[in-house]
């Protein structure tokens, strides 16, 4: 297995959607969506987003907002937050294929996500976890790569079941998972 890190492009999208849809569900996101969330990845020419391949096979994705290019909605808690919002980065979504889960595929995508977010400008990035991941395992990695518990949002995708169709991969009908609202300060260089 020899995995190489690429940043996010347009020729990546038809394979990015294929495995989120597959790891986090059926229309979890679609091409178009992709589109508009990638250009919020890029600031000062910089793209905070990575994707894993091997040889050609996409085996993993961190899609990540730059700090003052996401909007802000009620499942995020400002005020608690270790920074002023607009030097906030936004976790959007990993995926790693389940053939490589375990291998350092995840933390790598992340480790490599912080690095562009810092020369963005951030200073620290925020996740809404999936607690109810196998094991919730999510909130684990998540928690040993630094972040820390803000707030818990049940129900935070059940937006998503009834406007986008999202079937949760979890719920019989709707969505009652939990978003574990973490953010990860970054260390100053």
């Amino acid at each position: 297995m020899t995995i190489h890190y690429e940043f996010l492009q347009p020729e990546h999208f038809a394979r990015f959607v294929e495995l989120a849809n597959r790891v986090h569900g059926d229309n979890y996101i679609d091409l178009a969506t992709l589109e508009t969330y990638a250009q919020r990845s890029v600031k000062n020419h910089i793209n905070a987003s990575i994707v894993a391949l091997d040889e050609e096979r996409m085996v993993g994705f961190r899609l990540t907002f730059a700090a003052g290019q996401w909007p802000f909605d009620k499942w995020c808690s400002v005020d608690k937050w270790p920074v002023a919002a607009d030097d906030m980065c936004y976790f959007k979504v990993i995926a790693v294929d389940p053939e490589y889960q375990g291998s350092g595929v995840g933390g790598e995508l992340l480790k490599r996500s912080i690095e562009q977010a810092k020369q963005q400008g951030a200073k620290a990035g925020l996740a809404h976890v999936w607690e109810e991941s196998p094991g919730n395992n999510a909130v684990g990695y998540f928690r040993a790569c630094g972040g820390e518990l803000v707030a818990r949002h049940p129900g935070r995708w059940l937006v998503n079941v009834i406007e986008d169709g999202y079937v949760c991969p979890i719920c019989e009908s709707g969505c009652d998972c939990v978003a574990a609202e973490m953010v990860i300060p970054f260390a100053a260089d």
